[in-house]
């Protein structure tokens, strides 16, 4: 009876699936490269089936486009005192266009919406059967915070899970080169004249301009690669890459290696996990609570950027994790770069050793992050 009850589960997820709707996502190194635009135009293209929302910022030239579109009408609400206006999810679902066009992925929605992001909604949208041309920004992509942060001076809250690119159908990168940005800058296509001066001093800088254009042409050519991967079947099977990588409760390092082995993972599109084994020095009644509290989100992170988490008790910890290596199969393993006085090099440098021995006599690769 189980095994019947499997099968009919295993063909409703088959025809959910199928019935699930398409996802295309304009992505871009900044702000007015024009991804709103092209959206637009392939929305006039579509015109006889699809119903379009968007925000257009206040530009003329995409106002223009909006000309003979059909747009279901944004919810209006009262927040501290005022009336905002939010894209009407339960609208959209109801009226069922074959194609909606839904602008800022990463935007954050009112309080008190269904969904506290617009990438829940398009989420929510794409179950409902309705296929989905949106649009964001490289820097809004959550396993690039850091490197995003470093690059602009700026800090991005607004961001997306990796998850979400991994959900697209087709991705497409509208690019620009740094001085035909800045020349749209300055002609006031962007923004307005008051923020002009101060956006080419800071994120519209040529400098940085060139290295977010880098990061979105190295994310949408990884894409391609993952669909070529998944469609084209290989006449040489390679060994699949998977990773797992250790953390602890420090709450310095642990945030950027989760992020970047999520690229890595990325990069190889492959799985990929997250192991803390909790020694008894690391039990909850002797563990300090803010770093209970930095465990917490490191783990949600990692979740939500795609990996398995496992959660283990032990103070053999060069054991468990080879253990878990071995039961999953894994083919690197991943530990931030220590930082150690020379107290801790003494009591650790053991179980450095120990992992490396170990580590030696299988084909599994050592990856250290710093």
């Amino acid at each position: 009876m189980a095994e019947k009850d499997t099968s009919v589960k295993n063909f409703l997820d088959l025809v959910k699936k199928s019935r699930r709707g398409k996802l295309k996502i304009y992505i871009g190194m900044s702000a007015g490269v024009g991804k709103s635009y092209r959206m637009l135009q392939e929305a006039h293209a579509l015109q006889r089936n699809g119903i379009g929302y968007i925000e257009t910022h206040n530009r003329a030239e995409t106002h223009a486009l909006l000309d003979g579109l059909p747009i279901i009408a944004r919810r209006k609400t009262f927040y501290k005192g005022k009336e905002l206006e939010e894209m009407d999810l339960q609208a959209i679902i109801n009226r069922h266009p074959e194609v909606l066009i839904v602008d800022e992925l990463a935007h954050s929605n009112i309080e008190g919406s269904k969904n506290s992001k617009r990438w829940q909604d398009v989420l929510d949208i794409l179950e409902a059967g309705i296929s989905v041309i949106t649009a964001v920004n490289i820097q809004h992509l959550e396993s690039l915070n850091e490197d995003e942060e470093q690059i602009t001076g700026i800090a991005i809250t607004e961001l997306i899970p990796d998850k979400i690119l991994d959900l697209a159908d087709e991705m497409v990168n509208i690019d620009l080169t740094a001085d035909e940005l800045v020349d749209r800058l300055t002609e006031g296509k962007i923004y307005e004249k008051a923020k002009i001066e101060g956006a080419l001093q800071n994120f519209f800088h040529s400098d940085t301009i060139l290295q977010l254009r880098e990061l979105a042409l190295k994310e949408v050519a990884h894409h391609v690669e993952r669909k070529i991967d998944n469609e084209i079947p290989k006449q040489i099977k390679l060994r699949p890459e998977k990773s797992l990588s250790c953390t602890s409760s420090n709450a310095e390092t642990v945030k950027i290696v989760i992020r970047k082995i999520a690229r890595l993972a990325s990069y190889y599109r492959s799985p990929w996990i997250v192991l803390y084994v909790q020694s008894s020095s690391e039990s909850l009644d002797r563990i300090k609570p803010d770093k209970q509290r930095y465990l917490i989100n490191n783990f949600k992170l990692a979740t939500e950027l795609g990996a398995e988490l496992i959660k283990l008790k032990s103070d053999a910890i060069t054991q468990t994790i080879m253990k878990v290596a071995e039961e999953k199969e894994v083919t690197s393993i991943c530990i931030g770069k220590p930082h150690l006085n020379l107290w801790q090099v003494i009591l650790r440098t053991a179980i450095f050793n120990e992992l490396l021995n170990k580590i030696a006599l299988t084909e599994t690769d050592l990856v250290i992050l710093s």
